[in-house]
Order: structure tokens, then C-alpha cells, then sequence
């Protein structure tokens, strides 16, 4: 018989969360998390989803992979001109959030979004997969494409121009966000839930419990 959803239930018990366990600095505290997901075998431990509002107001998710990961904030790369790239565009705030299953973890992220210097764009398109460069070029991403047919030809058409080198569109790069906010979230039995955000006042990181 086919379960009903709202009968879906588990009972958080791996690990806990409190003050004098957890990093004075958020970022030491998500580096030290990561690298245990990372550890811990998890499915891509290195997805996040990113959160961004249009200028009609209408919010999207999708997810991207981070790659690159100072106290300057938090980098991945797109195609400018994608919606959530056209989104950002008008306005820079957005959140990012992992979501490590396995550990019954999470973490929020929320700041603004600046775009990575062409320097550093540059060498990290150039370290991609060859399909991945030539991808970058094929696709017009967000678009409405008659058929999976235009990707292959676009690119195959950018294959035969380009060869093994193809340089960085200039419709793609990297973004980062700069956080002023994170959120570790534990998960623990009964709902209960250790939650400690991390949020930037005067230039100083506050930490703080929040309920569950």
C-alpha cells in the first residue's frame, strides 16, 4: 500500500549542535562541516541551492555547485544571462543553502552577490572538461529551444570553430556571495532542532540560538 506523505516522518538523532562546540567564526564552522560531508561519502556535498528574486518580486531556486570558498564569500559560475543571472543582475541580495541529508544537516546563507574578477573567471574555464567549455558556448540557458537537436548542433558548430580550445564566452563567469548571515541547522530528536545563526553587526560575527 502506498504510503500517504503526510505520514512521512524520521526521527533526527546523529549529532547535536551547541555553543561550545561550535567555531567562533562561521566560516571556520561551515568549513569544518563541509569537509565532514565531504568525508562522509555525501552525494555531492558541494550542491547548494540558490535563492533569487526577479523584479516582478517572484522568487526562483535552483542549484549550483560552489567552487571557491574564501572569508570573501562563496563563488560558483553561470551563464550571465540565464534568469538567475539576469535576476542578480537587478538584485544582488540572494540566499544559498546545503543540504547535507545523510548528517541531518543544513546550512543558510544570505548576502549580496558580486560578479568574480575576469582574471579568476578565466582560469577556472579554462581547468573545465572540454564538453563543459563547448556547453558553456552551445547553450542559451533559460531560453526556449525548439529541441534537444540545437544544443548538439550549437554544439558541434562550436567544436568545429574552437577545436580543443575554446575561450570563455563572454556571456559566462563566476559569481560570490558575500554573506552578513548564516544559519547551522542540526537536527535532533522531537523537533527540537539546534539552530545557531551567525549574523554580522558592527563588523563583528554575533552568534545566537534560534528555536527550532
Amino acid at each position: 500500500m502506498e504510503q500517504h506523505i503526510a505520514d512521512l516522518r524520521k526521527s533526527y538523532e546523529r549529532d547535536e549542535l551547541d555553543e561550545t562546540a561550535s567555531a567562533s567564526k562561521p566560516l571556520a564552522q561551515f568549513e569544518a562541516w563541509l569537509q565532514q560531508a565531504i568525508a562522509a561519502h555525501v552525494p555531492e556535498p558541494n550542491a547548494m541551492t540558490l535563492a533569487t528574486v526577479g523584479a516582478d518580486g517572484r522568487p526562483s531556486t535552483r542549484i549550483v555547485l560552489i567552487k571557491g570558498l574564501s572569508d570573501k564569500g562563496l563563488d560558483w559560475y553561470t551563464n550571465y544571462n540565464s534568469r538567475k543571472g539576469q535576476e542578480l543582475a537587478g538584485n544582488p541580495m540572494a540566499a544559498l543553502q546545503f543540504h547535507w541529508v545523510e548528517l541531518e544537516r543544513v546550512v543558510r546563507i544570505e548576502g549580496c552577490v558580486e560578479r568574480i574578477d575576469d582574471a579568476k573567471a578565466d582560469a577556472y574555464f579554462a581547468s573545465r572538461p572540454l564538453d563543459s567549455r563547448l556547453g558553456a558556448w552551445a547553450s542559451p540557458q533559460s531560453q526556449v529551444i525548439s529541441s534537444r537537436a540545437v544544443l548538439v548542433a550549437q554544439a558541434a558548430r562550436y567544436a568545429a570553430q574552437f577545436a580543443l580550445s575554446p575561450p570563455r564566452p563572454p556571456h559566462w563567469g563566476g559569481f560570490r556571495l558575500v554573506p552578513d548571515c548564516w544559519e547551522f541547522w542540526q537536527g535532533r530528536k522531537s523537533r527540537l532542532h539546534d539552530r545557531l545563526r551567525y549574523r554580522l553587526s558592527e563588523g563583528q560575527w554575533l552568534r545566537e540560538r534560534l528555536a527550532p
